[in-house]
């Protein structure tokens, strides 16, 4: 028998990480695009709707507070459905809802609007979480985790670079409009990418699990391991008030403050 672990190890580092990880990597991009976009855009609402500081201010306030919100409810959908199902949702909430704020008539709707895609774009982690975890399990794979901060990087330049231009020509309506369409994009090769092989096995269903790890063993031009796949033994899940007992009460107060 062999185990999904075993079986990624196996295969090693090839093709399909790399495929993957400029897809996941992308979901980056079209991330820090949605989120600066408010530091761009926030000068002209301004001027066009008259607005005070401390309503400059909520907008972003309200985008990240959709974030929190929902990030909490679509990783507890994704553990019950598979990332992949809960991942193609949020790029479509997150695409859907930002096209609609460039049509927003007020202010108030903008507001809204804005804390809907946060939502939205809070499931993308959900994506980046599983290209880490498929790719560090390959021994070999250190330098592509830490070259995935160049897809933030890349995302806020970009989206800077064509505040640049539109703003001053076409308007931050038009703005949002373009800064949506690499979302849009991705949703599109959203296909090549399977569900995750280690949540398949997780629910029983070790079919799918193998039949994920035999298409990327052809990808990569290797093969899975010999045997059966076996089942992971079953753990008590983790629960929120696991994080402040006293075991990990440090550390988690250390991880909030640091972000």
């Amino acid at each position: 028998t062999f185990t999904v672990e075993e079986a990624v190890e196996t295969i090693g580092f090839g093709r399909f990480h790399i495929m993957l990880f400029l897809i996941m990597g992308s979901t980056g991009v079209a991330e820090a695009m949605e989120i600066m976009l408010i530091a761009v855009v926030s000068p002209l609402i301004r001027c066009e709707w008259q607005l005070q500081d401390w309503q400059v201010a909520l907008v972003t306030t309200m985008v990240f507070f959709g974030y929190m919100v929902f990030s909490i409810v679509l990783g507890l959908l994704a553990d019950r459905y598979g990332r992949w199902k809960i991942l193609l949702l949020s790029f479509l909430w997150a695409a859907y809802f930002s096209l609609l704020t460039s049509f927003a008539p007020s202010y108030i709707w903008f507001v809204f609007l804005r804390a809907m895609v946060g939502g939205g774009v809070s499931g993308h982690a959900q994506g980046r979480e599983e290209n880490k975890q498929i790719i560090a399990m390959c021994s070999c794979s250190n330098a592509f985790l830490s070259l995935g901060k160049v897809f933030w990087l890349a995302g806020s330049l970009l989206i800077i670079g064509l505040a640049s231009v539109v703003n001053p020509t076409i308007g931050w309506r038009w703005l949002i409009r373009i800064a949506s369409i690499p979302g849009i994009l991705l949703i599109l090769v959203f296909k090549f990418i399977p569900e995750s092989a280690r949540y398949n096995v997780s629910t029983g269903n070790a079919g799918a699990a193998l039949a994920t790890l035999q298409r990327i063993a052809r990808i990569n031009g290797a093969a899975v391991p010999e045997g059966q796949l076996r089942e992971p033994a079953k753990e008590r899940r983790g629960r929120f008030k696991d994080l402040i007992h006293p075991k990990y009460l440090r550390t988690t107060l250390q991880l909030w403050i640091i972000w």
